[in-house]
């Protein structure tokens, strides 16, 4: 759920794959620009407007290091997401389910074909 301070929703956010690899970087330690920037194809700019999409969804905060921002995540806003999948994944847990007894029971039934087959020889 978006706050009055987010102009972005998680969602928003993460929809887009360059924004992803960010958080990722971002996951194993807090970086400037010009660091982020070198693993992207695109502009410094282009990296600056996408940190703050993540920014304004509070995905990532920001704190002012001498002369440079350095930008560091903040995963509590993924707990959003974390909600969101857990209540769909009961349907993927009931999908396996079926699946596996529906393999399981094709497996049974084949070897009862072998054997019979094996015995009428």
């Amino acid at each position: 759920m978006m706050s009055a301070a987010q102009k972005y929703d998680v969602f928003q956010a993460i929809a887009d794959p360059s924004r992803r690899k960010m958080l990722k970087l971002l996951a194993n330690q807090e970086l400037p620009v010009t660091m982020i920037s070198h693993h992207f194809p695109m502009s410094r700019t282009a990296v600056s407007k996408h940190l703050n999409i993540l920014l304004e969804s509070n995905l990532v905060s920001v704190e002012k290091v001498g002369r440079e921002k350095r930008y560091k995540l903040q995963p509590d806003a993924l707990l959003e997401l974390k909600h969101w999948l857990s209540f769909y994944e009961q349907f993927w847990d009931n999908k396996l389910s079926m699946l596996k007894h529906l393999v399981e029971n094709e497996e049974t039934d084949e070897l009862k074909v072998i054997d019979s087959k094996r015995t009428n020889e």
